[in-house]
């Protein structure tokens, strides 16, 4: 059996998994950065791959349940979190944690590191 086909990524709480722009390793001219220069960066950016659950809360609706009742309630809810796969997330590259996973390297960042998000609206635009 392989493993490695049955792994897929789950991100806890208000975590982010975010690819790093490609764009940000070289310059406008089209010179490449040494990796010191792009490291002292106070901001970096990235796509959105996958955000976790949100914040957790407890739920005011959770009682405890009786042994026969048959409903069944969550004794935690999450706040989803504003960050949605395919945005362009700037982050405070310090409060990132970098990862490689199948030979790609990624960020994992908390949600609050996000200082700004940028949504492709083209079809919404295109839609009104």
């Amino acid at each position: 059996m392989d493993i490695k086909a049955h792994r897929k990524i789950v991100l806890v709480a208000d975590k982010v998994l975010i690819a790093p722009d490609k764009n940000q390793e070289k310059t406008e001219h089209g010179l490449y950065l040494p990796p010191g220069v792009k490291d002292r960066e106070k901001v970096q950016g990235g796509i959105v791959v996958q955000a976790g659950p949100g914040y957790a809360v407890a739920n005011p609706n959770y009682i405890d349940q009786e042994p026969w009742s048959t409903s069944q309630r969550e004794p935690v809810k999450y706040i989803p979190l504003q960050a949605e796969p395919g945005d362009y997330a700037l982050f405070l590259r310090d409060q990132a944690v970098e990862i490689e996973y199948e030979g790609e390297k990624y960020f994992i960042i908390s949600h609050s590191s996000i200082l700004m998000l940028i949504r492709n609206t083209n079809f919404l635009e295109s839609a009104l």
